[in-house]
């Protein structure tokens, strides 16, 4: 991955998490890495746990950008989230999966995405 992509990935997860925080979220991990992937951000409110993954374009011109989750990936941040919940020892109330789509400065939510 080159650096210029990186640093617009790291961009949009900023804001999501932003957005999350203007929420009453707290954010409990970011970019969790283990062997079998990555999940890009985890978060609390309450019981409930969130995990979130966030998509960010430099614009929409090729699709939006949650339209790049697919089947697959939403597999793998399934088998990844039960991962983070027994490597952090949480027991979870409820668990949520949301796509963040970010494009310039909009983020745009989808909760319970899959």
């Amino acid at each position: 991955m080159t650096a210029g992509r990186r640093a617009l990935g790291s961009y949009g997860e900023n804001l999501a998490a932003r957005w999350y925080e203007q929420r009453d979220y707290v954010v409990v991990d970011r970019n969790w890495r283990c062997r079998e992937g990555e999940i890009d951000l985890v978060l609390v409110r309450g019981r409930l746990v969130v995990f979130c993954e966030v998509k960010t374009r430099s614009s929409d011109a090729y699709g939006s950008p949650a339209a790049a989750v697919t089947p697959a990936k939403q597999a793998r941040l399934r088998k990844l989230s039960l991962m983070w919940l027994n490597a952090r020892g949480v027991v979870a109330g409820s668990l949520r999966f949301d796509v963040a789509g970010v494009v310039g400065r909009e983020v745009t939510v989808i909760e319970s995405a899959f």
